[in-house]
């Protein structure tokens, strides 16, 4: 591991697990939060679980696993520029996603509906979930025990009503601190995959268009550019070298402005960040461009008619899904239905949101269709 600045997350200022382990000769424990995510069950899953696109839909689009591998590498990229801990960085953004619903944002909106009069239902709170509770690959307790420091990036968003539940690390959402610098940057790693790869992805579909595209400045500037280095290729090489430029741009910036805002705030430790604003960021320019460029594929890609026909149908499935088996515990997986008289609605929550899309179409179809078992 390269040196890590006093600012970044070190294994030795690690809060720790909520159960006390032994350290592992060899590995962090950075490291095992990283191959435990790795070796889940949660992870497999999301090579069937998708990020605009059905599963169905097209092997070539991004996966919920795809677009966790390409966070985790620029998230690394960043971190090693800026001297922060790379095994933090890549153990939130491998963890990031572990618990979305089937059918990516549609399939979230349908289950939180489903959910708006038992607490709702929040991807970020559930992957806390899914490492906290849910995962059952150890004798010693429930989830994966994963250390503070990686469940506090997971959870990049929280309402406070859900924070007062959540012991330390709801704790900042109390109390107006900040995250570690890696779970910043994981965050942010995020927004420049999801962003330029569903250009990608929308391009690929026809769903948008490159004439569309030029009218976006950031994605414009970088088709010249690829255009002027090389003037005879087209289609889809085309496309990519312009994406490629694109991430290199603001993985630059990112990791320019945010050295800058480090060297302005100076600060000396891990508690000086907690304190500071947020130190990870875009510059002005940048961030309004990406700006642009989210508001474009909002509403070009994400509202377009076809978009919106499979999302209608996912939000069918899901809520007919919760009906049924909220309505009949024979319904349910024998596991589950041990879990169902505790708390019935978070049992059949659970669930759902565990499905992959193809899973969820099936169960689907074995519930609904006299021809199925």
């Amino acid at each position: 591991m390269h040196e890590l600045a006093p600012y970044a997350v070190t294994p030795a200022s690690s809060r720790g697990r909520r159960i006390a382990e032994e350290s592992a000769p060899g590995r962090t424990a950075f490291q095992r939060d990283r191959d435990r995510i790795i070796h889940s069950t949660a992870f497999r899953r999301l090579v069937y679980k998708t990020q605009v696109f059905v599963n169905h839909e097209g092997d070539l689009f991004r996966t919920r696993l795809t677009h966790s591998l390409e966070v985790a590498q620029i998230g690394r990229s960043v971190a090693r520029n800026l001297h922060l801990n790379e095994d933090l960085v890549e153990a939130i953004a491998l963890a990031h996603d572990l618990g979305h619903t089937p059918f990516g944002h549609a399939g979230q909106e349908a289950l939180n509906d489903c959910m708006k009069d038992y607490g709702g239902f929040e991807h970020n709170l559930q992957s806390l979930r899914v490492v906290d509770v849910l995962e059952e690959r150890y004798g010693a307790f429930d989830g994966l025990n994963l250390c503070f420091e990686t469940r506090e990036g997971i959870l990049k968003h929280c309402a406070r009503k859900n924070a007062v539940k959540l012991g330390d690390v709801g704790e900042r959402f109390l109390s107006d601190q900040r995250p570690s610098l890696e779970a910043q940057l994981a965050n942010l790693a995020d927004e420049i995959a999801y962003n330029n790869h569903d250009v990608d992805d929308g391009l690929r579909s026809g769903l948008i268009t490159l004439e569309q595209l030029v009218e976006v400045k950031i994605f414009a500037r970088h088709l010249s550019m690829a255009k002027s280095h090389y003037p005879e290729i087209s289609g889809r090489r085309l496309i990519h070298e312009t994406v490629r430029r694109m991430i290199n741009t603001l993985v630059g910036d990112l990791t320019r402005q945010s050295a800058a805002n480090i060297a302005h705030n100076c600060p000396d430790s891990l508690e000086a960040v907690r304190a500071a604003p947020y130190l990870v960021g875009f510059s002005e320019e940048i961030w309004q461009e990406q700006q642009e460029l989210k508001k474009f594929l909002r509403d070009y890609l994400y509202r377009h008619y076809k978009v919106a026909r499979m999302s209608a149908k996912a939000r069918h499935t899901i809520e007919a899904l919760f009906k049924a088996f909220c309505s009949d515990i024979r319904l349910l997986p024998p596991v589950f239905q041990s879990k169902y008289h505790h708390d019935k609605h978070q049992a059949v929550a659970d669930y759902v949101a565990g499905m992959t899309d193809r899973y969820a179409i099936r169960e689907y179809r074995r519930l609904f269709a006299i021809e199925e078992s």
